[in-house]
This record gives C-alpha cells, structure tokens and sequence, in this order.
C-alpha cells in the first residue's frame, strides 16, 4: 500500500462544508422571511395605531376592556372605563390593541 496515496485523498471535504454553510443561510433566509418581516410589520403598523391615539377615542385594550381616553402622557394614559364616570385607570399605551376614532357631529 502506498501512503502518499492515503495522505492525498483527504482534501474532498472543502465542497461539503461551502454546501453545509449555503444550506444553513438559505434557512436563515426562510425563518426571516416568515417569522422576524412580518412580525416587524405589525409592530410598525401598531405604532401608527398608538400615535393616531387623541383624547376621546373609544379603545379596546388587551385584557378585553373597552374604554374612553381621558389624558395622554408619554407612556401612560388615562382611560375611563363603565358609564359611571369614577373608574379611572392609567394604563401602558402598548396594552391598546384598537382605536375607535370620536365621531363628530
């Protein structure tokens, strides 16, 4: 048996791992495209839901409670919520989830 033969075989690995590599960034590319882009989009779309928002819009937050914006500040508004006028609760703007604009008469 020859051994310079044994030593001279061994370099037919290089194109496995090019494959190997261009494998993993193709499924890199099909998670991105399906789960991170939309997910981007929909975060951007509530953004301009959360900077439409005025006092007196109607809103639904995520918990299920309907309300009426009373205050805006930075993070926190204030929502009045029931037909009694005294529950008022300050709340994370991200808990809206819809925005029903005032209507005007």
């Amino acid at each position: 048996m020859n051994t310079t033969t044994v030593l001279l075989s061994g370099g037919g690995n290089s194109g496995g791992i090019i494959g190997m590599i261009a494998v993993y960034v193709l499924i890199f590319g099909v998670f991105w495209f399906f789960a991170i882009r939309p997910q981007r989009n929909k975060q951007k779309e509530h953004e301009t839901i959360l900077n439409s928002l005025e006092v007196g819009d109607s809103i639904l937050t995520t918990s299920g409670f309907y309300g009426v914006v009373i205050d805006i500040m930075d993070e926190v508004v204030i929502v009045e919520f029931g037909s009694n006028k005294n529950c008022r609760i300050p709340m994370k703007k991200e808990n809206i989830v819809e925005i029903e604009k005032e209507e005007e008469d």
